[in-house]
């Protein structure tokens, strides 16, 4: 898969943008990089909280849901789509890597897989997800993971490569906060 003429112009574009505007925004100024993210295409929840270090490869190929997070010195090699759910979280120095290379042909082609984290999954520091993987609704990638394979809804992983270690409890059911049925108080005897 060689890569158009309109692509990299694109990147470069984006490589400026990102030098110059996103990168040495203040940390808290959220609005303002989700507002340069979807400039460039990308669609970005109400909420979401890209961080100034982290790195978009391609931002018209990411997607991040309603209070999601890509966090500082987060690396996001999106050739093909990357998808974070409502309130998920890709911690401090992780990688989510959409391509990678045929190395049994000859001419070392790139082959590209989206990537999707669920609603409220959470990848911890430094964890890598490969190529094609979804990572399911309420998982935890821990620290410094190689998920190379599918993780589960409410599976914990970690290693390398990783293996589910337990499985992730709520106290309430439900994962959409917004969606929680609101008790009505006793009344006071």
């Amino acid at each position: 898969m060689s890569l158009p003429v309109r692509n990299r112009l694109a990147r470069w574009t984006w490589g400026l943008a990102y030098a110059f505007l996103f990168r040495p925004s203040p940390i808290p100024c959220h609005a303002w990089r989700r507002s340069i993210l979807r400039l460039f295409g990308a669609r970005v929840g109400r909420g979401a909280h890209p961080y100034p270090c982290c790195r978009i490869w391609a931002p018209w190929n990411l997607t991040l849901g309603d209070h999601s997070c890509l966090g500082n010195g987060a690396e996001c090699y999106s050739v093909a789509p990357v998808t974070l759910g409502a309130h998920a979280t890709v911690s401090q120095g992780s990688q989510i890597c959409t391509a990678t290379h045929d190395y049994n042909d000859p001419a070392f082609p790139l082959v590209s897989r989206p990537v999707s984290i669920g609603p409220r999954a959470w990848v911890a520091a430094e964890a890598f997800i490969g190529p094609g993987v979804n990572v399911g609704e309420g998982a935890v990638v821990g620290a410094r993971a190689v998920v190379v394979k599918d993780v589960p809804p409410r599976a914990v992983v970690a290693g390398n490569p990783a293996r589910i270690v337990k499985w992730r409890r709520y106290e309430h059911q439900c994962l959409d906060p917004d969606s929680q049925r609101r008790e009505e108080p006793a009344p006071l005897s």
